[in-house]
């Protein structure tokens, strides 16, 4: 089999995204899969994570017969601000991953990477292959960030890739200009699983069983680059409607005042098999991003996941990947 070590900016569980899906799917392969590690200082912005500062010296979790999952001690902060703090992690980094490669007789494995900051650790790590799979404008995040020190550091890696995969054509863009071996993957969904909130036995799950009239969903993870204004003021102008949010909600993320109002509701993070059901009592599926940087080159899991729903969408015109779809899902936009 091939060897794999894969550096994901996501935690294999609780809910799968592009890494997980692509690694469960490499069947081929033996995979050391390492979550991304925490900030030291991360907990005093969120208390709820203070336990995975020890989490490393656990046994490793082990979802599939191919698949271990480690997670990687914690860092020093700021490394998204200065290269030489990043240096200094991923060199430690490294150093707790080869121990672990070791320990599984992987030796000049495939090194396939998610973060631009693994542009640091590459030359401390053998490996028969580099493979960058970029799914996000990392600059484009907000918090302890300089734009300008990220886009180096992705560019970096870029360039010492044997092969990059982008899920955006403006990521693609940017990597290809870097990389020749630069090849435009989209997102996509599990049609299996989303098709089936199509099923008209499905119960509606208790959370939401009380609700009345129509249904507007929204189901992924709260992030800052959703428009929460244009939310807001559609259930203040429209109270007969009744909104619905479910998914992981994020401590930097302010929705105090969506709380407020009696028509929106939080279902918080449900585990995959539990979304169709939740799905089905949507009218309808909303795809709300805000313009901006981050917004614009992003590939939404969720925007394939309500297509395979069949239900209405309503889209605002970012990411731009979804004007590929104006023939099917509703754009809205200021004009």
């Amino acid at each position: 089999m091939n060897k794999v070590i894969c550096m994901s900016t996501s935690s294999f569980r609780p809910y799968p995204t592009r890494k997980q899906q692509v690694m469960t799917r490499l069947r081929d392969s033996e995979i050391l899969y390492f979550d991304p590690p925490i900030s030291i200082i991360g907990p005093l912005k969120d208390p709820t994570i203070r336990s995975k500062l020890s989490e490393y010296r656990k046994k490793p979790d082990k979802p599939a017969k191919n698949i271990t999952v480690y997670s990687l001690p914690p860092v020093l902060p700021f490394f998204n601000r200065f290269r030489i703090i990043n240096r200094i992690n991923q060199l430690l980094i490294a150093s707790f991953v080869k121990k672990k490669a070791a320990q599984h007789g992987f030796d000049n494995a495939v090194l396939w990477t998610y973060s631009p900051t693994s542009c640091d650790l590459v030359s401390h790590m053998p490996h028969s292959a580099l493979v960058y799979d970029c799914v996000d404008r990392h600059s484009g995040y907000k918090g302890q960030i300089t734009p300008e020190v990220v886009d180096k550091m992705e560019q970096d890696l870029a360039k010492a890739c044997d092969t990059v995969f982008a899920t955006a054509s403006g990521l693609y863009d940017t990597l290809k200009e870097y990389n020749e071996k630069t090849y435009l993957i989209p997102n996509g969904a599990n049609y299996e699983l989303f098709s089936e909130s199509r099923r008209v036995d499905l119960a509606v799950p208790e959370d939401i069983r009380d609700l009345d009239g129509s249904v507007i969903g929204f189901i992924g993870t709260l992030q800052d680059c959703i428009d929460y204004d244009v939310i807001e003021k559609v259930a203040i102008e429209r109270p007969e409607y009744k909104i619905v949010f479910v998914g992981k909600e994020p401590p930097n993320v302010n929705l105090g005042k969506l709380r407020e109002l009696p028509n929106v509701r939080f279902c918080g993070l449900k585990q995959p098999a539990e979304l169709p059901a939740y799905l089905a009592r949507f009218n309808v599926c909303i795809n709300p991003f805000r313009s901006g940087r981050l917004s614009k080159d992003v590939s939404p899991l969720k925007f394939y996941e309500y297509l395979a729903t069949g239900k209405p969408i309503v889209s605002t015109p970012q990411p731009d990947q979804v004007l590929d779809y104006k023939d099917v899902v509703y754009i809205a936009s200021d004009g």
